[in-house]
């Protein structure tokens, strides 16, 4: 069994120039030693538990007042200077309840670089501040732990689709630098970038959301990526433009035991030679595909070209 993936960190560094920082003097002038107590103790919850974030909840104040001895009023009057004095970033306080900060950030990518020279290290899009500029490369923003606020989504997907392409042109120079292939041979690329690549290509650009879903069916409900690639194909045939279309696809492959191109072909042929498909599933798809052609219902298309462009991926009409 794999080892989980440590998160946080089991020590941070501390600036000696820390009292010399006018911040915290501030602090110190304001609240005295439990002030700086207050802000290393949430400094040190930050570092041990995810490394560079605090999940923080209504209940949050009550507890450090009692293993800190501090009045709960006194501990939230103490956040709410931190936040105003820059410690941490108010933004993302007030809309997630999360605390942290660039410096933060910076310390704790520094902290794991070490780690991030065996494998990436995966971060909560939704909490990484840092711009792109400043984020080391073994920083990988993870799409899976949820939406990216909607005001940097549109950066995190160029950024996303940039890093794809750049990790496959490293990937297929690398491969070139180790043997010469010969006539006939098959490069093996990652699966995952593999279909990414192929929706883009034949159904159209693919936001976070989709992509989260297409994981989904690809590692949580039986979808191999093999049968994903057909269906796309078979999608785009049918004018599929958009993900409700597919989905449904992919839905009745689940509810018919369908597993592989295979016997998803042998599905098609059926339901071709039929004329016609059963009332629910033509009716979503339709509705889905806005109009534009409906899973197995009756077409000018050539099904043997079809079938021909599903399992080798040539030409079509």
């Amino acid at each position: 069994m794999a080892r989980p993936q440590k998160e946080g960190l089991d020590y941070f560094p501390l600036d000696v120039d820390f009292f010399s920082n006018r911040k915290i003097k501030a602090l110190m002038g304001r609240f005295g030693a439990q002030g700086v107590t207050y802000y290393l103790y949430l400094l040190c919850e930050i570092y041990r538990e995810h490394g560079y974030y605090l999940q923080t909840d209504d209940d949050f104040d009550y507890i450090i007042s009692a293993e800190l001895g501090i009045d709960p009023e006194k501990a939230g009057m103490i956040l709410q200077f931190l936040l105003e004095r820059s410690l941490f970033d108010r933004e993302l306080f007030e809309s997630e309840k999360v605390l942290t900060s660039a410096s933060i950030q910076s310390r704790y990518q520094l902290a794991v670089k070490s780690r991030g020279s065996q494998r990436e290290v995966g971060v909560h899009k939704r909490y990484w501040i840092l711009p792109p500029e400043q984020t080391l490369s073994f920083i990988q923003c993870d799409s899976s732990s949820g939406d990216i606020p909607p005001q940097n989504e549109d950066n995190f997907l160029k950024n996303d689709t940039k890093k794809r392409k750049e990790n496959k042109t490293k990937e297929n120079k690398s491969k070139q630098q180790q043997r010469k292939p010969d006539d006939g041979d098959v490069v093996v690329v990652d699966e995952r970038e593999e279909i990414l690549s192929c929706y883009e290509q034949n159904i159209g650009s693919i936001s976070v959301a989709v992509m989260s879903q297409l994981s989904d069916y690809l590692q949580n409900r039986g979808i191999s990526s093999k049968l994903m690639r057909a269906v796309i194909e078979y999608s785009a045939l049918y004018g599929a433009k958009s993900w409700r279309y597919l989905q449904t696809v992919l839905d009745h492959c689940l509810a018919k035991g369908i597993t592989t191109p295979e016997k998803f072909e042998e599905d098609c042929q059926c339901r071709r030679e039929q004329g016609k498909v059963s009332g629910d599933f033509a009716a979503s798809a339709q509705r889905f595909s806005g109009g534009e052609g409906s899973f197995g219902s009756e077409s000018s298309l050539d099904f043997a070209a079809i079938q021909e462009y599903i399992s080798s991926g040539r030409g079509v009409m």
